[in-house]
């Protein structure tokens, strides 16, 4: 996005909610409303996504445009005075990884996502102080990649170790909202926000033409829903495994969290083991449930450092943020943790492409391929790290399969050979696979 003037008054403004924030760690903000003014507004807008799917009212960017500046004036005003209503959230469901069930989304309508955005943008300062390094999704600065890193670098530190993988059941659906109340009272208590955000809690949630009001849990989806999310699961989980947990333990310990993923990595086995029964009191006092079907304690000590008689499990490796970690050798012999592309996200990308060639394919082929070069490139550019150059060849090779057999359908009489779908692979390249993430650098304390 192109900055302006007007950005750069409002990330002043940000920087000084940020220096109130580090100068008086334990201080109660109650003024913050009055930063939001017509201009924070206008930039707010211009940070939000104009493409996404319609909310209940059906309003889109363009049609909201075309009286932009008034409209912002009369949200603003709604705003200040309380008289803004949350409208419903509309809710839909995506397939989960696998297929396995489905994962319910909930999308707001085009002003309340900007008027979101805009509180977001005025809390933002103060949690990001807050917040622990060991978290690291929907943060500024931050990305999977250097969660990623530092799961990494912190595996190799401690070789392997014990790993706990967290799975928390439907956590968005169940946050407590009046724990989540307690936690935003300790740093914000600004009327006119607080005022906003118990109506964002509290909005119905508009599914299949009826209209529900859920009783406790966030709107996954909305703007605002990842930073609540975050200061639940600080308070839950990062400041606790910080500040009591690891004080307690006998060897070394860390933690990497995005958003509700999260896995826990222990030098000895009797820290971990102690773990596993205490974390799930935890969160259940917090109202919160862990899928005990998938949150599991893992052996991921070196091969050579384990028993031959472990069990068939040990040493498999474990998932997380869509790669599998484990150990192999590198190219001069030593052992290192390497990490390739997870088997169900590898299946479920490479379905999304198939079905798309099946639906796609009466097109020109310079349209495919250059559609299929955007897709590929996609997949690089999360998947493309060290280690896993194998995996990217794969489904390059598996991606040219598919679409040589749609392309073969495209009618009862044309056939597509292999040699003749080489011939058009010359003049039509699939891109090659490439490491997009060769070296990252930790996120800095802000």
């Amino acid at each position: 996005m192109t900055e302006t003037k007007g950005s750069e008054r409002v990330l002043t403004k940000q920087s000084e909610i940020a220096k109130l924030a580090s100068v008086e760690p334990k201080r109660v903000l109650t003024t913050l409303a009055h930063r939001i003014d017509h201009e924070w507004l206008r930039e707010a807008y211009r940070r939000t996504r104009k493409d996404g799917a319609l909310g209940v009212d059906g309003v889109s960017a363009r049609e909201y445009e075309l009286k932009l500046e008034e409209n912002l004036s009369s949200l603003l005003e709604r705003f200040k005075s309380g008289g803004y209503r949350a409208p419903a959230v509309r809710r839909v469901h995506i397939e989960k990884d696998g297929g396995k069930g489905s994962r319910p989304i909930g999308i707001p309508t085009l002003e309340d996502k900007l008027l979101q955005r805009a509180v977001l943008m005025a809390l933002e300062p103060i949690y990001e102080y807050d917040f622990r390094d060991c978290s690291y999704g929907f943060r500024p600065g931050r990305s999977a990649h250097q969660a990623l890193e530092t799961l990494w670098g912190g595996l190799m530190r401690i070789g392997g170790g014990w790993v706990i993988e967290l799975d928390i059941r439907h956590y968005f659906d169940r946050v407590d909202r009046n724990r989540l109340n307690e936690m935003l009272d300790q740093r914000v208590r600004d009327g006119v926000i607080r005022r906003a955000v118990g109506k964002w809690l509290h909005a119905g949630v508009m599914e299949s033409g009826v209209l529900r009001y859920p009783e406790q849990g966030t709107p996954q989806g909305g703007v605002i829903s990842p930073l609540l999310a975050n200061i639940y699961l600080h308070e839950v989980l990062d400041s606790w495994f910080e500040d009591q947990v690891k004080p307690r333990l006998r060897g070394r310990a860390f933690m990497v969290r995005y958003a509700d993923d999260a896995v826990l990595c222990f030098e000895r086995e009797d820290d971990a083991k102690r773990m596993m029964e205490v974390v799930p009191k935890r969160f259940e006092r917090f109202g919160l449930e862990l899928n005990l079907a998938k949150t599991k304690l893992v052996d991921f000590r070196k091969p050579e450092e384990r028993d031959p008689g472990d069990g068939p499990g040990a040493g498999n490796g474990f998932d997380f943020l869509a790669f599998t970690h484990f150990w192999a050798r590198s190219r001069r012999g030593r052992r290192v943790v390497k990490r390739k592309t997870a088997k169900g996200r590898f299946g479920r990308a490479l379905k999304r492409v198939r079905q798309w060639c099946r639906l796609n394919r009466h097109r020109p082929l310079r349209a495919q391929h250059e559609a299929l070069n955007r897709k590929l490139q996609g997949h690089y550019a999360y998947f493309g790290i060290t280690g896993n150059g194998e995996a990217l060849s794969r489904f390059r090779r598996q991606v040219e399969r598919g679409w040589r057999h749609w392309l073969a359908r495209r009618s009862h009489t044309a056939g597509m050979t292999w040699s003749r779908f080489a011939r058009l692979l010359t003049r039509y390249p699939l891109a090659p696979p490439r490491v997009v993430h060769s070296v990252y650098r930790p996120a800095a304390k802000p």
